[in-house]
């Protein structure tokens, strides 16, 4: 079984928070080799990863089974009268064997546990790569917000020699200078923090993430995209790739092996041997075939009984997980949805807002409006 430490491209778009309605439009995210070897490189990946390789070694020892060749020898000595002594020893060397099926069950076990090891894999890089995004777009919006906060700091620049001049030309009163240099310290204030929040993001990111390098310019953000396909199909797309669905389905398909394992050893495994006997120095020898058959009782009924209980279990947790996937399922592509029309009714009142606002600074150059509309 192939450990597979990586993420297929649809779902790393996916998890980094992008829903592109075209794969160029993908183009803000960071490249994805180097996402690739980065989220390969966070810590719980290189867990699952290493999980991973121990239970590959677990099911091939599963599969060669725990049996191993069993060698005695009993060296002795006899004394029959006074004058007669002989040594004699014995010798036995034996196995216990698996009887048919229980191999095969093994080697099932094994497999449903690799299948389920893979998937954790791909489970911590897919919430690795859902970090990354958070933490990649976070900078995005914070160099964003500074860029608009040093623009704002600018108009506000130019709006003050504007109102300088009218002052000094008496065509406006020194108040609304000083009104003016009140909210243009304001502006610079704000401007320093939205710059000291876009480097305190590019400094976390370059920490978390130091196989990433960052471009000296931010990517510009594309319009956001309804969800091509829509709900139904992003909520089904969801759900048939969750690996939290998946390990649930392996871990109880394993455990239904296990059970079935504990069905088949209530019939013990013999074990067979070869037994040879040399007495009175030689004299006597004999050759023989040993086989024993434990008697099995309670104990492995009850075993049987518990790992049973155990396949119910882990069913209903297959179940439970289903529910809960698809309730967060339904809910995720809603509000991506509800969050599109959100933007779109925003993006109107801000175009709205700016044509009204440059209609205000018109007016207010002109003096046909005061300082504080």
């Amino acid at each position: 079984m192939k450990i597979r430490p990586t993420i297929s491209s649809p779902l790393l778009a996916l998890a980094l928070g992008a829903l592109p309605a075209h794969a160029g439009d993908a183009a803000f995210l960071p490249p994805e080799p180097l996402a690739q070897r980065a989220l390969a490189a966070q810590p719980e990946v290189r867990a699952a990863v290493a999980a991973a390789q121990a239970t590959q070694a677990d099911s091939r020892a599963l599969a060669a089974g725990s049996y191993e060749w069993e060698a005695q020898l009993i060296p002795q000595r006899r004394s029959v009268a006074p004058d007669l002594r002989y040594r004699e020893f014995e010798g036995q060397i034996s196995r216990r064997i698996r009887l048919p099926g229980k191999a095969a069950l093994d080697r099932e076990i094994g497999r449903h546990a690799n299948i389920a090891a893979n998937l954790r894999i791909d489970d911590a890089t897919h919430q690795a790569a859902r970090r990354l995004g958070h933490d990649w777009m976070g900078w995005l919006r914070a160099r964003l917000l500074d860029a608009d906060a040093q623009a704002q700091l600018e108009l506000m620049r130019q709006a003050r020699q504007a109102l300088a001049r009218r002052v000094q030309l008496g065509d406006a009163a020194r108040r609304e200078l000083d009104t003016m240099d009140a909210e243009l310290a304001q502006l610079q204030a704000e401007a320093l923090r939205a710059a000291a929040e876009a480097e305190a993001a590019r400094k976390a990111l370059a920490v978390t993430y130091p196989q990433l390098p960052l471009p000296a310019t931010p990517p510009s953000l594309p319009d956001p995209a309804p969800l091509p396909g829509g709900v139904a199909y992003w909520r089904d797309l969801i759900i048939a790739r969750s690996h939290e669905i998946g390990i649930a389905e392996q871990d109880a398909l394993r455990q239904q092996q296990v059970a079935a394992r504990a069905r088949a050893d209530r019939l013990p495994d013999p074990s067979i041997g070869l037994r040879v006997l040399d007495d009175r120095g030689g004299a006597e020898r004999a050759v023989g075939v040993v086989l024993s058959v434990p008697l099995g009782g309670r104990y492995r009924r009850d075993v049987a009984a518990r790992e049973a209980a155990r396949a119910d279990m882990a069913q209903a947790e297959v179940d439970g997980m289903r529910l809960s996937i698809t309730r967060e399922a339904q809910a995720t592509a809603d509000l991506a949805e509800a969050r599109h029309a959100q933007w779109q009714a925003l993006q109107a009142a801000a175009t709205a807002q700016e044509a009204a606002a440059a209609r205000t600074r018109r007016a207010w150059e002109l003096g046909e409006a005061p300082l504080a509309e």
